[in-house]
């Protein structure tokens, strides 16, 4: 079975306190908080949000947490699912390429709405969210990337870890419990690739940080699972992985931890298109293309593109955020793709777009990783090529600051109006607060 891997992820976890954490990762933690407050309250009046909302709202009664952008407060678990449907609702949360997915909005719904309950303090919920992070990341690493090209969504399956993790450090859960809590996680945690450009995706996230959360309760309360249950035989790794190695997932990170390769998005749509998107913003910038001067492009995608945000004929809003092809014509037609309002159903149907969109090929014709690149024909012959790298974590964090505040305004502002920025203030002090509370009130409707 090689290494005791959930045991020894379990342990790190709960071994972890505020003073081992260096600055730049205390300050990316909160960086994440930030961007996850934009994208939750912006998402939450996307329609994938508000039909779980209001599903969960019949049980509002005895809640005492709080559903960001409503009035409306629900159990800690139901808060988790609203919250975590709706930060992943846009598509525009953030990514780490050693997870494959989505990390902040599997734990932060779950592991703000138990501080919340509890009246941790902000130093808490930083510590508690960079072991769950950790976590998932490890997890994900050891199941490698068969695991994604199987057709699960890391979002879901390593998410659900990193927010039963999260939780159990919230909650103080000595190794031993804490082990349960993965184990409880690993016989819940879902999630398939199948369902991207519908509103199951964002669902997963919202599923994996109730079920973290639940795995993390019932644990504390003495409930029990399989000890080594990703690694054991018919564990979580041989079921989920042909690729599954221990030893892999248990290695230092590059640069010592996994938030040291955090990336933000700045489009709203899969990351896998960010790459071409940056690369045709800048032909068309430095070309000075207009609409109608461009006859063909081409994509030269990998496999695992091809298995992710290929949707040749997108119809809906949902599904143009994972279509090369239509991000492209996006790009190429003017719009702006930091914008939500820019992936519509109306958008998905517009002649125009349609007209560009079929002027992109796809073509799956390179290798995995790296920046993709495009060429773009114009009709009176020339051939541009481009071809941007996305994946660099920004070694710039007060700049990267900077950026992630106007996001989070364009997002949040237009739902909260001015306690967009209480709440950026308190998310800026996060580590000096002695109660969170204060924060998540600031972000009710």
């Amino acid at each position: 079975m090689g290494s005791p891997f959930t045991s020894e992820l379990a342990r790190r976890a709960m071994v972890l306190r505020a003073k081992d954490l260096p600055a730049d990762v205390t300050e990316l933690a909160r960086q994440c908080v930030l961007d996850w407050f934009g994208v939750t309250l912006a998402g939450s009046r996307e329609d994938a949000a508000t039909i779980v909302a209001d599903e969960l709202s019949a049980d509002a009664g005895s809640g005492r947490a709080t559903v960001l952008g409503r009035s409306l407060v629900l159990t800690p678990r139901d808060a988790a699912l609203a919250n975590g449907t709706a930060s992943h609702a846009l598509d525009y949360d953030d990514v780490n390429q050693a997870m494959l997915g989505h990390p902040t909005v599997p734990i932060l719904p779950a592991l703000l709405a138990l501080a919340e309950e509890r009246g941790a303090s902000g130093s808490e919920v930083l510590t508690a969210f960079v072991a769950g992070y950790e976590a998932e990341c490890a997890v994900a690493r050891a199941l490698g990337g068969e695991h994604y090209q199987r057709g699960f969504h890391a979002t879901a399956t390593a998410g659900t870890f990193g927010s039963a993790v999260a939780c159990s450090r919230l909650l103080a859960l000595d190794p031993d419990r804490a082990e349960m809590a993965i184990g409880i996680a690993a016989t819940q945690a879902a999630g398939l690739k199948s369902m991207f450009g519908t509103m199951c995706k964002p669902l997963h996230a919202g599923l994996a940080s109730t079920a973290g959360l639940l795995a993390a309760r019932l644990a504390d309360r003495g409930f029990t699972a399989a000890r080594e249950s990703i690694e054991t035989i018919q564990g979580f790794g041989e079921t989920h992985s042909s690729s599954f190695d221990a030893d892999r997932g248990l290695a230092e990170p590059k640069g010592g931890w996994y938030l040291r390769s955090h990336l933000f998005k700045y489009h709203a749509a899969c990351y896998e298109t960010h790459s071409s998107i940056e690369a045709l913003r800048r032909i068309r910038a430095s070309a000075e293309l207009t609409p109608e001067e461009v006859e063909t492009v081409t994509i030269h995608a990998d496999a695992a593109q091809m298995r992710m945000c290929a949707i040749e004929h997108p119809s809906t809003g949902l599904e143009t955020k994972f279509s090369l092809r239509h991000t492209a014509a996006l790009v190429l037609s003017g719009f702006d793709t930091a914008s939500i309002g820019v992936f519509g159903d109306a958008q998905a149907r517009d002649p125009a777009l349609v007209a560009m969109r079929n002027r992109v090929t796809v073509v799956a014709d390179r290798p995995s990783g790296g920046p993709t690149p495009v060429e773009v024909r114009t009709r009176d012959g020339r051939l541009l090529h481009g071809a941007h790298d996305v994946a660099v974590p920004e070694t710039d964090l007060p700049a990267q600051s900077r950026r992630l505040r106007g996001k989070f305004e364009a997002l949040a502002v237009p739902l909260a109006g001015r306690r967009a920025t209480r709440i950026a203030e308190l998310v800026e002090a996060l580590e000096g607060l002695d109660n969170v509370r204060p924060l998540m009130e600031a972000a009710r409707g």
